[in-house]
């Protein structure tokens, strides 16, 4: 293939070694509109940052009764500036057992789990107890944390054994800190385990406002069925939970007497490192679906993950239509306040001219192809885009491609790939294809790649 000579122009070798400062935590959503919000908050979270600060609706007496046996093993969990010990950032976690142990959301412990020159934890409890926290143990991909404290717990919150089982429309409790406001208890429903994110969640139609990330949700015997992460910022009611088996596989690697990292980056670097093999396997373990756009076929792929949307902009009164075809995962990976990565997406613009002559045409298509971004060359958190533009073929089609690479300056060996292609064999028509790789390795970047690019295709053979 004549595209080798692009894919290989790639080959660079990155020395990083820069860090940043963790920022606000959990009040930036996901990069698809359509994914959850997490769920913890900084200080003094107001509704104009979230619209969350109408009050939980008032409790039933079972969740009443139920609060008031859990409470005591309630806390709240905060990341403070090491200097001034200000509050930066606010979640919930409960005590599992009689232990010491805590459970709550990595994003609730992520600052001072990657930049621990700079922050540190403290627990609150309902009583206004406080201490320091220790983080022992955190799971990035499904979002979860363990962490030791000073006190130990009554055994309310017990970790089954095995998986709760629920049943559609069972009632929920769950119970948290939201808005820092004080210790409170959600009443909601079960509804069923949704598989959109890459990883399991189940989904819960009660209130999870910000600053209950962490917090339990339990059944009305106090079983704990999952832990609180996020909501919806485009439903109403709709919230979502981490299984407890991820919380069980987590607790099962954490001895007694263990003692966590000074710095959980590495940890964090290979955990993202195992979630991209798995993601780049799964768009690549079979030949992509193709969709019709004029006289070329596109490249898709639609899972539960990932999900594709179209839109046309044909008027009457315009000198050229286009028509989009989007596809993205519908959930990334939180790593910090400032940084979500392991998505995938991948875009397609079909543009042609309805009265525009050769040259008007290729002047508005250029124009598309050059005003497409590749990231900021002042983002601390990675080096400015590397790029290199061919004029390649494959099998039917010539195009135009530009590919750029990203390193993750904290988590070496992961960079985000994008690669841009845009037809050159029609002066009235063009086909742009873009595909947005993050937070993947530099050979599975390159075999996402080559796979997109052998994909493109006009199935006329012109």
């Amino acid at each position: 293939m004549k595209f080798n000579k692009l894919v290989l122009a790639l080959t660079l070798t990155w020395g990083c070694t820069g860090a940043f400062a963790a920022r606000q935590p959990a009040t930036t959503p996901p990069a698809s509109p359509q994914s959850g919000l997490p769920t913890s908050a900084p200080p003094r979270a107001t509704a104009a940052v979230q619209d969350d600060s109408a009050p939980l609706p008032p409790p039933s007496s079972a969740a009443q009764k139920l609060y008031q046996n859990a409470k005591k093993d309630l806390l709240q969990v905060r990341s403070l500036l090491k200097s001034g010990r200000t509050q930066s950032s606010v979640g919930s976690g409960f005590l599992v057992g009689t232990s010491n142990l805590v459970l709550t959301n990595y994003h609730v412990v992520s600052q001072f789990a990657l930049d621990p020159e700079t922050y540190t934890g403290e627990w609150v409890d309902t009583a206004g107890q406080r201490g320091n926290i220790e983080l022992l143990a955190v799971d990035v991909l499904h979002d979860l944390a363990v962490v030791r404290v000073n006190r130990y717990g009554t055994g309310f919150f017990k970790i089954p054994e095995r998986e709760v089982r629920l049943t559609q429309g069972q009632y929920l409790y769950s119970l948290g800190n939201p808005l820092d406001l004080g210790f409170a208890i959600s009443e909601g429903a079960y509804n069923g385990v949704i598989s959109r994110s890459f990883y399991d969640q189940l989904m819960f139609t009660g209130p999870i406002n910000s600053g209950m990330s962490g917090g339990p949700s339990v059944t009305a015997d106090g079983e704990v069925a999952g832990v609180n992460v996020s909501k919806r910022l485009d439903g109403e009611l709709v919230s979502f939970l981490v299984p407890i088996r991820y919380a069980q596989e987590l607790l099962k690697r954490v001895a007694p007497d263990a003692k966590g990292p000074a710095d959980f980056t590495a940890i964090v670097t290979q955990q993202l490192l195992a979630h991209q093999r798995a993601m780049v396997d799964q768009l690549l373990s079979g030949p992509m679906a193709h969709k019709q756009m004029g006289p070329y076929q596109v490249p898709v792929r639609e899972t539960e993950q990932m999900r594709c949307w179209g839109r046309s902009n044909v008027r009457g009164e315009k000198a050229f239509a286009v028509d989009n075809t989007n596809c993205a995962m519908e959930s990334a990976i939180f790593v910090s306040g400032t940084m979500q990565t392991g998505q995938i997406a991948i875009r397609h613009q079909f543009m042609r001219s309805t009265g525009l002559d050769a040259i008007r045409f290729a002047q508005l298509s250029s124009l598309s192809f050059k005003n497409e971004s590749f990231g900021s060359y002042k983002d601390s958190r990675m080096t400015p885009p590397s790029c290199t533009e061919e004029f390649v073929k494959n099998r039917t089609m010539p195009m135009r491609a530009v590919m750029c690479v990203r390193a993750y300056k904290k988590f070496p060996g992961l960079y985000d790939f994008s690669l841009l292609t845009a037809s050159t064999d029609d002066s009235l028509m063009n086909l742009q294809s873009r595909l947005d790789a993050r937070g993947v390795s530099y050979e599975n970047g390159m075999r996402a790649a080559r796979a997109f690019m052998e994909s493109l295709a006009r199935e006329d053979g012109k």
